[in-house]
């Protein structure tokens, strides 16, 4: 076995992580997503008065804009019925910003996928499909093994990883607003709460799967 086979499995099961979790994500910045959100057994009334097809409506315009191509002003032209705008000013940097991480997010996916597709054809071609589908498993192991690890250090913590999360991404308290901002009543703490257990259940789902799938047919050449 030459030192390149050796390595493939050891390559490709460090590509799936990135691959499984971000597809969650993408996942997640669909219009089904935020419709089964704004539904889900005691998620808060906007304190504001917006009923709840006012907020999807909102939500789904802010969704849109994170995953076009347009500038801020696909926010910042926004207004309520009263002329009142949309998000102020600071709701808006941020907005930029978040949209710069998700590009960049969606970015490492596409490339992770790409470079899993790649070796997937490149092992099928010199008959490493033993090796490959070895570091599928494992990949789909470490999958489950780093959520796992996640979700147990944030119990009881939520409110630490989701500061981390966002001094880690963004600049100084760019991310910090008044419980009347837009941005606060279209999606409060509990989204993101409920977004983060999905994102860790699907990420051991899919995980699970993967490594079961792949360790099942690991004796096939």
């Amino acid at each position: 076995m030459s030192g390149w086979q050796k390595a493939l499995p050891w390559v490709v099961a460090f590509l799936v992580p990135p691959v499984l979790v971000l597809a969650v994500v993408r996942l997640m910045l669909t219009p089904l997503y935020i419709q089964v959100a704004y539904r889900l057994p005691g998620f808060p009334p906007d304190p504001e008065g917006l009923t709840q097809a006012e907020r999807l409506h909102w939500a789904e315009i802010s969704r849109q804009y994170l995953l076009n191509d347009a500038g801020i002003d696909f926010l910042g032209n926004r207004r309520f019925p009263d002329g009142e705008p949309l998000f102020n000013a600071r709701e808006l940097r941020h907005m930029a910003d978040v949209k710069r991480v998700v590009h960049g997010a969606l970015w490492v996916w596409y490339a992770t996928l790409a470079a899993l597709a790649a070796l997937g054809l490149l092992s099928r071609r010199l008959g490493w499909m033993r090796a490959y589908r070895r570091g599928l498993m494992m990949g789909g192991w470490l999958t489950v093994g780093l959520t796992l690890a996640v979700l147990v250090l944030s119990v009881g913590a939520f409110q630490t990883i989701f500061v981390d999360f966002h001094r880690v991404f963004f600049e100084g308290d760019t991310w910090l607003f008044a419980p009347s901002d837009t941005l606060i009543r279209l999606f409060p703490e509990r989204f993101w709460r409920d977004a983060f257990v999905f994102l860790g259940g699907m990420s051991l789902l899919l995980g699970r799967a993967l490594a079961m799938w792949a360790g099942g047919r690991g004796v096939v050449p």
